[in-house]
């Protein structure tokens, strides 16, 4: 691979996804994109380039993206974001919806489905708080492989090992073979679409809450503004935002503003208000 080569990818993926490549990542673009290139009778990335730049090569454009796009997922990953949802959001919006007995909740780069369906069995373990209640559950990627083993609910032992409760394991799933299958009742409880983070998120509608985790640490700051302002449009008045635990609002936007003692959970700032035009003074 040339550096014309890689300069030309980090472009394509960085205009397709948002991924920021840093220079001597060049080893990541070798191991995870020589498969594509091997699927498409390419003998090595300079000829993947070359095949990238002819007319017809949107389909492989769409499968390279896929294949660089980070998957790293694990059930209740990092512990916290969880306890502040199950201690501080599920309590507000029991009190604040209790008029409505709905809410929805949005969990962005979803991946393979552990951080909406870990969500899903907690609301399971207190849905008695929540009888007669409409809750739903949008867990959404940019890549249609890792969405449609999200959808399937089938997951290997490393992976249901990976800070999932036994009681959980149990109660939750079947072993089938050498693989566990999350039961039907919670899979039904999450939806999954494929969305770029890229794109307007006007059509998804108004969210309670927005799981936003561990996906910005990829992006440059523009683009990371961007998402932002985004879900900012999406996210009700009194609704919640969490973030990774490597990942924060300051310095990029003044829309959010963090909750006192609270890592990682955010809500909208309060607008600031408009001074009064001076009226201009007849001479």
């Amino acid at each position: 691979m040339t550096p014309l080569d890689y300069e030309y990818l980090r472009k394509l993926l960085r205009e397709r996804s948002g991924l920021v490549l840093a220079p001597e990542k060049q080893y990541l673009i070798e191991s995870r994109l020589m498969p594509v290139a091997r699927r498409a009778s390419c003998a090595s990335i300079t000829d993947l380039v070359r095949r990238l730049r002819e007319p017809d090569s949107e389909p492989l454009k769409a499968e390279i993206t896929e294949a660089m796009t980070i998957n790293e997922s694990f059930f209740f990953r990092d512990k916290i974001p969880f306890d502040r949802f199950r201690d501080t959001v599920l309590p507000a919006l029991l009190s604040a919806r209790a008029h409505t007995k709905r809410f929805r909740i949005w969990c962005a780069a979803a991946s393979t489905g552990q951080e909406p369906y870990s969500l899903a069995m907690m609301l399971k373990s207190v849905q008695e708080k929540f009888s007669g209640w409409r809750i739903e559950i949008l867990a959404t990627d940019i890549s249609h492989d890792v969405l449609e083993k999200a959808r399937a609910g089938i997951y290997s032992q490393f992976e249901v090992q990976r800070g999932l409760p036994i009681q959980m394991l149990m109660q939750h799933f079947e072993q089938v073979g050498e693989q566990w299958r999350l039961s039907e009742a919670i899979r039904k409880m999450v939806q999954f679409r494929q969305l770029n983070l890229l794109a307007d998120f006007a059509a998804l509608g108004t969210f309670d809450v927005v799981f936003c985790r561990n996906v910005l640490i990829y992006f440059d700051q523009a683009t990371k503004t961007g998402v932002l302002e985004r879900i900012y449009r999406q996210l009700a008045p009194d609704g919640f935002l969490l973030m990774g635990a490597a990942e924060t609002v300051v310095g990029l936007t003044n829309i959010f503003v963090p909750l006192a003692e609270k890592r990682g959970l955010y809500i909208r700032a309060e607008p600031q208000p408009q001074k009064p035009k001076l009226a201009a003074t007849a001479r």
